[in-house]
């Protein structure tokens, strides 16, 4: 028994060669990679707005967003079954759907300033980016494996790309006083013609049941690789996978603690301006989109653990130097190499995850999860250790994981 087709999980295999039609789906993959980009960083730079709105101190909105978090955190490790029954394209649509329709929740919420229904919209939406999230990184690394080379650095870069140009569009529409949920419209409707364009362009069903046939020799049918008895659940016994998610958990540790703390931590540490600040942020982001579009050559040169090795010491040695400067300057250095050392670490662990295509999908789920568990509570942590110690020298505890995963990273080597 095989999966039932999608129309559009057919389209255009009858008159492109199969290599236009990898070409074609890696081009998808890398438009749904940006706007899941340019999605995420739309809210995130109006979420001053929302936390006035409600009328909500920063702690308070910082538990409300801990809902998205959770919803997020709770449906990963559902993905790889979802997607082994209904296929890539749909689960990547239906987390489109369930964005779309967490947009229009948060705009009534906002509307009628509740924070109980913006609160459930946060959690639909956390929802959503879990299935259109580890979807995509499910289908960048089929892309990749029929390439025969490393794309999924690019797609990662035009995920970092596209939260730029998000968090660039959000803030202007915030000088210029556009309500928010006319901008939460715009993005619904912008997310809908995106999710019925672009997706029909992914791999076909076909491709993706022949990337899984090794499995039709233990008596499985392909389509059904990830679906064995226990599949889902022997995904998080496997030891190699649970390695490469340690390795992924120290990996976005260290760009998480980037993400939200470089610019903060010079303006107190270092009594640089606000404007200081959000410049070595830009060259933090800088530094990893760089990385990320040029470093698949470079991983295929010099191989995946030789250049993991190289990522987590630059970002010890750029951690290391951004925490002990003295001057601005010399932690704009610091700012660099830790950038270019976050940068290429998760990527890599999805496709270390998936070189299996058997069990990809669940692998896949796994070691997101275990990735995004640093996200969910790397920041509370640092923000309280920095109360403490202050925030520049509370960073440095990230230095722990990412010596772990330096030493764990012959994990990420392919069988």
């Amino acid at each position: 028994m095989t999966l039932p087709q999608d129309p559009s999980d057919t389209a255009g295999t009858e008159t492109a060669p199969p290599r236009a039609v990898v070409r074609r789906a890696a081009i998808a993959t890398f438009v749904i990679f940006a706007t899941n980009g340019f999605i995420f960083a739309s809210w995130a730079a109006r979420i001053p707005a929302v936390t006035g709105t409600l009328g909500l101190s920063t702690g308070e909105m910082g538990l409300v967003l801990l809902v998205g978090a959770i919803g997020s955190l709770c449906s990963m490790p559902l993905v790889g079954p979802i997607s082994g029954r209904i296929g890539i394209v749909r689960t990547v649509r239906l987390g489109g759907l369930l964005a779309v329709a967490a947009g229009g929740t948060l705009a009534v919420g906002l509307l009628v300033e509740s924070v109980v229904v913006v609160a459930a919209g946060l959690a639909v939406f956390g929802v959503g980016i879990a299935l259109w999230d580890v979807g995509q990184n499910i289908e960048g690394a089929d892309v990749e494996h029929r390439l025969g080379r490393t794309i999924m650095p690019q797609f990662h870069a035009g995920f970092s790309g596209g939260a730029v140009l998000g968090a660039l569009v959000g803030a202007a529409l915030s000088a210029l006083g556009v309500p928010l949920p006319l901008h939460l419209a715009a993005i619904m409707v912008a997310v809908l013609v995106i999710m019925a364009v672009v997706p029909r362009h992914f791999l076909p069903l076909s491709m993706h049941e022949a990337a899984v046939s090794g499995a039709a020799d233990d008596g499985v049918s392909p389509a059904h690789a990830d679906r064995e008895p226990g599949g889902a659940l022997a995904a998080w016994t496997h030891p190699r996978t649970l390695l490469i998610g340690v390795v992924v958990l120290g990996a976005t540790l260290t760009e998480g603690a980037g993400n939200d703390w470089i610019s903060k931590g010079v303006v107190d540490g270092l009594q640089t301006s606000e404007a200081a600040g959000a410049a070595l942020f830009a060259v933090f982001v800088g530094a990893m989109t760089a990385a990320r579009w040029f470093g698949g050559a470079i991983i295929d040169r010099i191989g995946r653990v030789t250049a993991l090795r190289l990522s987590m010491v630059s970002a010890l040695v750029g951690l290391t130097v951004y925490a002990l400067a003295g001057t601005y300057w010399l932690s704009f250095v610091g700012a660099v190499f830790w950038g270019l050392g976050a940068a290429l670490a998760f990527p890599m662990g999805m496709s270390a995850a998936s070189d299996d295509p058997r069990h990809a999908a669940a692998r896949v789920s796994v070691v997101s999860t275990i990735g995004y568990i640093a996200f969910l509570a790397g920041p509370p942590f640092l923000g309280f250790l920095g109360d403490h110690v202050g925030l520049r020298p509370a960073l440095l505890a990230i230095l722990v994981p990412i010596v772990v995963a330096l030493i764990l990273a012959g994990a990420t080597r392919k069988p």
